[in-house]
């Protein structure tokens, strides 16, 4: 009996302390009471907070957290693609670009080698048939390098490509006819000429002008500043004086020292990235100036070259006297005169001085051709030795590579520089960003916890 009244003690409630008694609805199930959180996610609650001292004082903290992290995330995604640039342009872009200005050269060197040996007669030398060679070979190397997915640029390639066979075909039946010394050889040669000049040339220009634009695009893209990064760190940098100020009229605090290293890490970045970007355009700018300019100068003249003596060497196949090839011949070396003039680097001097030794036989050659002395003429053209046009053709094109090769180097010297100057940039200012809006959460809650 003791026992099972010490339990009822225990077990029954305590009638100076009852229990709430549940809330009930309509049908008698019970209702979840409405706990704290809750009653903060009351509109009117909310809107009462905001219009507080701590409600204000915490809004300002969290726009100035997310202005930190905001312009540090955008100030990195803005550094990260102007590098992915850089090296899609050092890796892909560049290398394509040289890839069609060899095609493009090596097309017109095949074809004034293809004349050169033509004229000899019989078995044509061996220097200039290696010539020929290897300047086929390498154009089809380079249009094997080249790449494209646009239709126009695939069908130029299949064009150049299709076409090679054909010329080398021409040619081939242009040396059978010529070894064996019919006349028909020299027909063969032109239609073989003609189809370089009308056909596969024009396509290669288009492929070397669109990679070469390419090129340029890149470097303007990289030239500009990243003006939104800039102007969203200013605006950051300037919403934390504004904060700083805030303070110290509504919260009678001079300095806050959150703030202050908040300000400065964003003062560092925004210094870093106007600083670097500036490095890494003048880099790009000198790159341009000292290598994309005075290569795409340099590729022109070279392939003048090659077509005037095309020209030169097809004058005498087909012992012309209507002056169509002196034209082609006239106009090419006007425009190359126009492109050596006024410069003073290595590659261009080298270049005039083989021009002028190069014109004064070609004289000698058409001297020599009124005359009707075709053996004469042609020995002049393609006899090797000083006083003849082929030994300062070739020291003419050798100039003019050398010039191009050296003018890549800086290039992309340049390129390289202006992408590494960018390394840690990215994560530098991500890291910076975090740093600030840390800074800005210890700068704030002591004043929060002011009003606990």
């Amino acid at each position: 009996m003791t026992r099972l009244a010490v339990d009822r003690v225990v077990t029954e409630p305590d009638p100076a302390h009852p229990e709430p008694a549940p809330d009930r609805g309509r049908a008698g199930h019970v209702r979840p009471r409405i706990t704290r959180a809750w009653k903060w996610l009351n509109p009117a609650r909310i809107r009462l907070f905001a219009q507080s001292s701590p409600g204000r004082l915490l809004g300002v903290g969290l726009l100035l957290v997310v202005l930190c992290v905001g312009s540090g995330a955008i100030t990195a995604g803005a550094v990260h693609d102007r590098q992915r640039d850089l090296d899609i342009l050092l890796a892909h872009t560049e290398p394509d670009a040289n890839a069609a200005h060899r095609l493009y050269t090596s097309l017109s060197v095949a074809d004034a080698a293809a004349a050169t040996a033509f004229i000899s007669g019989g078995l044509e030398p061996e220097q200039v048939r290696d010539r020929y060679s290897q300047a086929l070979g390498e154009a089809g190397a380079d249009l094997v390098t080249l790449s494209g997915d646009d239709a126009q640029d695939t069908g130029q390639r299949m064009g150049i490509g299709s076409g090679l066979p054909v010329y080398s075909g021409l040619v081939e039946t242009a040396r059978a006819n010529n070894r064996e010394g019919h006349p028909v050889g020299a027909a063969y040669l032109s239609e073989a000429s003609s189809q370089m000049q009308t056909v596969l040339l024009p396509a290669a220009e288009q492929l070397y002008v669109r990679r070469a634009a390419a090129v340029d695009s890149a470097q303007d893209r990289h030239v500009r500043p990243p003006w939104f990064a800039i102007c969203l760190l200013a605006v950051a940098v300037i919403a934390l004086v504004w904060g700083q100020r805030l303070l110290a009229r509504h919260w009678r605090r001079t300095f806050n020292p959150g703030l202050l290293l908040a300000s400065g890490a964003l003062l560092i970045l925004m210094l870093w990235t106007v600083i670097a970007g500036s490095v890494s355009s003048v880099a790009m700018s000198s790159g341009r100036a000292d290598g994309t300019v005075p290569a795409a100068r340099l590729t022109e003249s070279r392939i003048l070259a090659q077509q005037a003596r095309s020209a030169e060497t097809l004058k005498l196949v087909r012992r012309d006297t209507t002056g169509d090839y002196d034209h082609a011949f006239d106009a090419n070396i006007t425009r190359l005169n126009e492109l050596l003039a006024g410069h003073t680097d290595r590659a261009t001097v080298d270049a005039r001085a083989a021009l002028l030794h190069w014109l004064a036989a070609h004289q000698r050659m058409n001297e020599a051709l009124n005359r009707g002395e075709f053996t004469r003429a042609a020995t002049i053209a393609t006899a090797p030795g000083a006083e003849n046009a082929t030994a300062h053709v070739e020291s003419l094109d050798k100039a003019l590579g050398n010039g191009i090769t050296e003018t890549r180097e800086t290039l992309r010297s340049n390129i390289f520089h202006s992408a590494r100057v960018l390394d840690y940039l990215a994560p530098g200012a991500l890291i910076l960003g975090i740093a600030a809006a840390a800074y800005i959460a210890f700068g704030i809650w002591p004043r929060l916890r002011e009003y606990r």
